[in-house]
């Protein structure tokens, strides 16, 4: 087979997004839109090959240049997603795409070309073991998916309803979801995004991209002692006097929901089960709209996030993240919680909330 790989135009998008759902290997974060999202967010260069024949496209690789002081400059697939790498039909194509990578990494003097691989490739090159993902299948019958919950986290979310928590979505835009989310990563100690990049998210994305706000009623719980049945069958009170105690911003593709971005206030912690609400809630959801697979996103071992999608019942499965070491002499170090960043994290938690919205999106930038 004759193959040629080019960089995409913007023409090329509706072939490529056909590619994309069509292709096995590949995830959402492969869609052709991230190449305005970084570039409309933050500013940063993308590079989205096309490996092609005379019977059109065999394979992709979107590609985006991060060059910063704090991770260090990297061609990555794909920054600020936590997937991507080579998508091909045959290995010939997988491998033209790997070497016009590493060409244009070595032409661009990085320090390293980053591929976010969900399955190992079988190269030989070297790879981190930070992240695991976790995945699963959601049952049609939402009964099951709460069964496969285990006892003491189906306990945290009959709790919650004793709570007065409720769900509702918010088609509004992302105000809501961004006063929330600006609060829950300032008490991790990361810098958040601007709000006009979860906005360009929503406008890139349309139906795809949907925000889920979970609420505390003022009036307190609803009626009855809170069960099973009633996790599986809510009273509606969308609409009510409460506040907004947590949210999520959740993607959708093939049949599958990712929640993405989410958090909650600071308040939340003497909120019992609220965390566990928000992801039952967005399963209950998903599975009554059809939707037959959960993405719980990465999270790095021995944290706090890991444990939590591990005790809901997920199964982690490390990400085989790959490099190909230009100037650098090992992987990158992009763990929070090395020595490195660790006093950068601790001096952020203590920001007021204002200042900490006010200097984190220029530094969230640079840090896909």
């Amino acid at each position: 087979m004759s193959l040629t790989v080019r960089e995409a135009q913007p023409e090329d998008e509706a072939a490529w997004d056909a590619f994309v759902h069509s292709c096995p290997q590949t995830t959402f974060f492969h869609r052709f839109a991230w190449q305005r999202v970084l570039r409309r967010g933050f500013g940063h260069t993308a590079y989205f090959l096309i490996a092609e024949s005379d019977a059109g496209i065999e394979g992709i690789l979107p590609l985006a240049a991060v060059r910063s002081v704090l991770t260090g400059n990297r061609l990555c697939s794909l920054p600020f997603c936590v997937y991507g790498g080579i998508a091909a039909n045959s290995d010939q194509a997988a491998q033209a795409l790997r070497d016009r990578a590493m060409a244009l990494a070595e032409a661009q003097k990085v320090d390293a070309l980053e591929l976010r691989c969900r399955e190992p490739s079988g190269s030989d090159w070297p790879t981190k073991e930070l992240y695991y993902t976790f995945r699963k299948s959601l049952e049609a019958d939402n009964a099951a998916n709460l069964k496969a919950i285990p006892n003491r986290q189906r306990a945290m979310l009959r709790k919650a309803l004793g709570e007065g928590l409720y769900s509702e979505e918010d088609a509004t835009g992302v105000d809501r979801l961004y006063r929330v989310y600006a609060e829950s990563v300032r008490n991790l100690g990361t810098p958040v995004f601007s709000r006009r990049y979860l906005q360009i998210l929503r406008e890139e994305f349309a139906g795809d991209c949907r925000v889920l706000m979970i609420r505390q009623a003022a009036d307190g719980a609803p009626k009855g002692k809170p069960d099973d049945a009633m996790l599986l069958d809510p009273p509606n009170r969308s609409g009510e006097a409460g506040e907004d105690v947590a949210a999520v911003m959740s993607f959708y593709f093939k049949g599958e929901v990712l929640p993405y971005y989410g958090g909650s206030i600071t308040r939340a912690r003497d909120i019992r089960g609220c965390n566990h609400f928000l992801y039952w809630e967005l399963m209950r959801e998903s599975a009554s709209e059809g939707l037959t697979g959960f993405d719980f996103g990465r999270s790095k071992a021995d944290t706090g996030p890991f444990a939590f999608k591990k005790n809901m019942g997920f199964t982690p499965e490390p990400l085989p993240y790959e490099y190909h070491l230009v100037s650098a002499e090992s992987p990158p170090d992009l763990n929070p919680n090395s020595p490195r960043y660790r006093l950068l994290v601790n001096t952020w938690q203590k920001l007021p909330l204002w200042l900490a919205n006010l200097m984190g999106p220029p530094l969230a930038r640079h840090l896909g």
